[in-house]
């Protein structure tokens, strides 16, 4: 495993569920003060490793521990056992604010160290990550491939220089087209599984390092947009177990 040059992020991020056919005319407002990331279109393919009861995901429904989730992420197209991959660890502190952990490797080193903790020296240099991921392992015993979840990003970035506002380094992302499986739970495969969000929606993230600037605040009140308590995880594990439709 390689590290990024990036290897944690503390952000508030914010989620909302937004009509696709309302989608053009938000991207109007907002892209006045937002330009495209540097890689603006992804897929993203993401598989969320837990217990054969789902308690990972049940903790941090019912607000415990940490809240953490444990994912492997690719951004490539159609993923091989070559493929890099993220291992990430996310957690939220006592004031709700998220904390993302990642170490970027290769589909089956990750796979590797998740069934049994295998590492080499060429594949890992972040000890810190490896003793929590460990730890969690201990926790919960038998962490495997529990939850496929994919989806189609669009990504954009603050700009610069906004005149007459400080920069805040917001993000915000779009995704659409969600599905999730908690069968065939792999990468390896094409991209195939069950509406997670609802037809004709689409879910718009953003990512900010403290409260969200005026313009935005101004945009998302002309949209009429308000928070969605939604997690993809969460979501996908309610409707795999029929508690949602």
């Amino acid at each position: 495993m390689v590290k990024e040059l990036e290897t944690s992020f503390k952000r508030i991020e914010t989620k909302y569920i937004v009509d696709a056919e309302n989608v053009s005319a938000l991207l109007t407002d907002l892209k006045e003060y937002l330009v495209e990331d540097d890689f603006p279109r992804s897929t993203i393919s993401n598989i969320y490793f837990d217990n054969q009861d789902f308690q990972v995901i049940r903790d941090s429904i019912d607000k415990k521990n940490g809240r953490e989730k444990i994912r492997m992420r690719t951004y490539a197209d159609n993923p091989t056992a070559t493929s890099r991959v993220f291992l990430e660890l996310k957690k939220k502190d006592a004031e709700g604010i998220g904390h993302k952990y990642r170490i970027a490797s290769d589909l089956s080193s990750v796979l590797r160290f998740m069934e049994d903790g295998r590492t080499t020296n060429a594949t890992v240099d972040d000890k810190e990550l490896i003793n929590e991921l460990t730890a969690l392992k201990e926790r919960y015993t038998d962490l495997m491939p529990k939850m496929y979840i994919y989806y189609e990003r669009y990504s954009l970035k603050e700009k610069h220089s906004i005149e007459g506002y400080p920069q805040t380094k917001v993000r915000v992302t779009i995704d659409q087209n969600l599905i999730y499986r908690d069968y065939d739970v792999t990468m390896l495969t094409e991209h195939y599984g069950r509406d997670l969000v609802g037809e004709g929606k689409v879910i718009m993230e953003i990512k900010a390092p403290g409260e969200q600037p005026e313009w935005l605040q101004e945009i998302l009140k002309k949209h009429q947009l308000e928070p969605a308590s939604f997690s993809k995880y969460g979501t996908a594990y309610r409707k795999s177990q029929g508690i949602l439709q």
